[in-house]
């Protein structure tokens, strides 16, 4: 066997649950997908009626909601009412993980109203967003401005709040770094119901830097200022497929962007949008966008796609056509390039409606893709739900450029999952050590795609059912994911804390730095008001009794013994 084989595994005597996954497209097709569809409608209509309003208006009404959350912090006992959680029901988060801190006793606070874009600000090239705002709304507002926020995660559905205290990344990344580097400003409302806007600057620049990857533990987001960037209408988009072994396509991926005389900054030899996808283990498409004029994509002889269209091939497979017709290159409108995933959820759809890629389900119910993440989660009981932890892997590993070879050979070794998505990103070093942060004395080391003031990092996107569990083999999930925690600790990586993690609390401040977070909890007030980050991410139940026993350690924190 050679080093890249998986190891033989024996086959699995398959149980009621299998049957019932695989015939759970009954229920999207009848019960989800209708409900979705209508769901979206329905919120793209409050989203007309909310850009109808002037910002003054909205700022009004914002500064109002504001003042109610506050008014209900201060309400809250202390000694009798649970830790502040938002109202948001579990279901409806688009993360993976279960909220099962939820299940213990709780203050709620209710966040729904601040789904609103407060301004978009031409001159100081801000957006100003409620945490609610969805990426889909906000490119709604602002593309046709010929502006965009610096990253544009591809989902629709992902929200400004999630991406700032959880994860957010997109293929513009590896210029302008996380979706979380692009803010800057926060208003956060604290434990004590002051109301704050922590800048980099400014006296509360300590919780600027600490809000990133917190999950909503210091304070509660009530808005964020992020940067703009001009645009223009359509996306360039050149298509080269590659094969070879994954150590050659990891090079050639790191070649599609990272100019090898360290240029990183030339924008001459650096593109707007990177992104690749391996398919298998010999083979991938490197693709690489640059902004482009409207009279530029409509030369003669340009191929202009609009991918955004429901009856269009699912954008994984349309790229995947290159490894057949070579490399070539097409234009796409902007805004339908920035959630090119969006219909089919990456690959992820191929699973939930086997044959929702055909063309005969694309022209007729297309339309209504994709189904909402969260309806998906309602319509599934805790049979289910273990059962897609153990089965299945959403997860993504934020590793050093220069690793990403040893990173795709694990997980072809380990999981066998196909496709994979990479996409790199800044690690700025900052005046502080954040929760993530590069790798120390990095700058010196003058790796490909590093430059003095960030290390380049790449999600592995790692989305499907593994090998060995649609060859009908034995495949513990959990395992796998604590294995793959365990590489990512020595291997100077990060998990995004939005999928299932098995780290125990000691294992969890080996990965992320815990000295920012904790004096700004303890700074803050948020120790006794608000769970800590790991108490939130972790797996499993929450009881009354765990969250009270959890707050009253916190002085001797296991991010302590692991140093």
């Amino acid at each position: 066997m050679s080093d890249l084989e998986a190891p033989l595994r024996p086959k699995r005597k398959k149980v009621w649950v299998d049957y019932f996954v695989q015939f759970r497209w009954i229920l999207v097709i009848f019960v989800v997908l209708p409900i979705s569809f209508t769901l979206y409608f329905l919120t793209y209509l409050g989203d007309v009626k909310s850009e109808m309003k002037s910002y003054k208006q909205r700022q009004k009404e914002h500064d109002e909601n504001v003042k109610k959350v506050v008014k209900r912090l201060k309400e809250r006992n202390p000694s009798k009412d649970g830790l502040v959680c938002t109202a948001r029901k579990p279901w409806i988060a688009v993360g993976m993980r279960n909220v099962d801190y939820k299940r213990a006793r709780h203050f709620e606070v209710d966040l729904s109203a601040f789904r609103n874009i407060l301004e978009i600000d031409k001159e100081r090239m801000i957006a100003r967003v409620e945490p609610l705002v969805n990426m889909g709304q906000i490119s709604r507002a602002s593309v046709p401005m010929n502006l965009s926020l610096a990253v544009v995660a591809e989902l629709d559905d992902l929200t400004v709040g999630g991406l700032i205290n959880g994860y957010g990344i997109e293929g513009s990344s590896h210029i302008y770094g996380l979706f979380s580097d692009t803010v800057v400003a926060y208003e956060i409302v604290l434990a004590d119901g002051q109301v704050v806007r922590a800048t980099k600057d400014n006296e509360y620049s300590d919780l600027f830097y600490a809000i990133p990857w917190s999950q909503g533990t210091l304070g509660l987001l009530v808005s964020a200022e992020i940067k703009l960037i001009p645009i223009k209408e359509y996306m360039r988009l050149t298509y080269k497929p590659v094969v070879g072994n994954l150590k050659e396509l990891a090079q050639a991926y790191i070649d599609s962007f990272a100019p090898r005389d360290g240029d990183q900054d030339n924008p001459e030899k650096v593109p707007d949008f990177v992104e690749t996808m391996i398919y298998n283990s010999t083979e991938g498409v490197m693709m690489t966008g640059r902004y482009a004029s409207k009279e530029e994509a409509k030369k003669k002889g340009n191929v202009i796609n609009n991918v955004g269209w429901w009856f269009k091939p699912w954008f994984y497979q349309h790229a995947q056509t290159a490894l057949k017709k070579g490399e070539f290159v097409e234009y796409i409108p902007t805004r339908e390039y920035y959630h090119r995933h969006t219909r089919c959820l990456y690959w992820e759809g191929k699973l939930i409606l086997p044959f929702a890629d055909q063309w005969w389900f694309r022209f007729l119910l297309g339309w209504m893709m994709p189904p909402k993440v969260s309806l998906l989660k309602a319509t599934q009981g805790e049979a289910i739900r273990n059962y897609y932890h153990e089965m299945h892997v959403i997860q993504d590993m934020l590793v050093p450029l220069y690793k990403v070879g040893d990173a795709l050979e694990w997980v072809h070794q380990e999981m066998e999952v196909y496709p994979l998505w990479l996409c790199p990103h800044r690690l700025f070093k900052l005046p502080v050590k954040t929760m993530v942060y590069p790798e120390p004395g990095f700058e010196h080391q003058h790796k490909q795609g590093d430059t003095s003031y960030a290390q380049m990092y790449t999600d592995v996107g790692v989305y499907y059912s593994p090998g060995p569990v649609l060859r009908g083999e034995v495949f513990d999930g959990a395992d796998a994911v604590r294995r793959m925690e365990d590489w990512l600790i020595e291997n100077r990586g990060f998990q995004p804390q939005y999928a299932v993690s098995e780290l125990s609390e000691k294992k969890f401040w080996r990965m992320f730095d815990g000295d920012l977070y904790e004096h700004c909890r303890k700074k803050y007030g948020a120790v006794g008001t608000f769970m800590s980050v790991y108490y939130k991410s972790k797996k499993g139940r929450k009881t009354e009794k765990e969250v009270q026993e959890a707050e009253q350690a916190h002085l001797e924190t296991a991010y302590a013994e692991a140093t």
